[in-house]
């Protein structure tokens, strides 16, 4: 009973109440770092790391964190999580660090890490935390990877920079799509189409 449990906390962030698809919070950095997979797949990886980390602290110390001041502790424990991301990077991939940019110390005020942390690590013991952190980080990334798929094919003619389509393609590809409208676009096709699913 008890794994069941965890695992509907898990499986509840990748299609019934995906971060970006559903709830179509974090919507910024999905906007603009989305023109490759490999920027979409770092940064997926980064927003897993602090979030199922600062779940993890915030769930340790919810009975100690006084209520006045959950908010400014919640930041400081989330801050200190994209530090070491941030500075990870920049040591060990700096290429995705220069090309992810602004966008990874903006994690500190993601609005699904906080609400994540407020809504549910902090009335909620460790294990079912981890569970929503990892489960919310993986549907955020799932959902920043499918808009990333489809700018990047359309947009370049390549996956991973890795040219699929052909020079005929890429000498004649959709522009638009790496450029903020294909962003939109992309997305709300996207979003429509999981409305659709959870209709049916």
């Amino acid at each position: 009973m008890a794994d069941s449990s965890l695992f509907k906390e898990f499986a509840k962030g990748t299609v019934k109440e995906n971060p970006l698809l559903i709830s179509l919070l974090g919507m910024c950095p999905a906007l603009a770092v989305t023109t490759s997979l490999t920027n979409a797949v770092g940064m997926g990886a980064a927003v897993i790391f602090v979030l199922t980390m600062s779940n993890i602290v915030v769930a340790l110390l919810r009975k100690i964190i006084p209520d006045a001041v959950r908010i400014p502790a919640f930041i400081v424990i989330i801050a200190s999580f994209v530090t070491i991301v941030d500075l990870s990077m920049a040591a060990w991939v700096p290429s995705l660090s220069k090309s992810l940019g602004l966008f990874i110390p903006l994690i500190v005020v993601n609005c699904i890490i906080l609400a994540r942390a407020e809504a549910f690590a902090y009335k909620n013991g460790v294990a079912r935390s981890i569970m929503d952190g990892v489960g919310m980080g993986l549907g955020y990334t799932l959902g920043l990877v499918s808009v990333a798929f489809f700018r990047e094919l359309l947009g370049n003619g390549t996956l991973f920079g890795i040219g699929v389509l052909g020079e005929a393609f890429k000498a004649n590809s959709v522009l638009v799509m790496i450029l903020p409208p294909g962003a939109f676009l992309t997305l709300g096709l996207i979003v429509g189409f999981m409305n659709r699913i959870r209709r049916v």
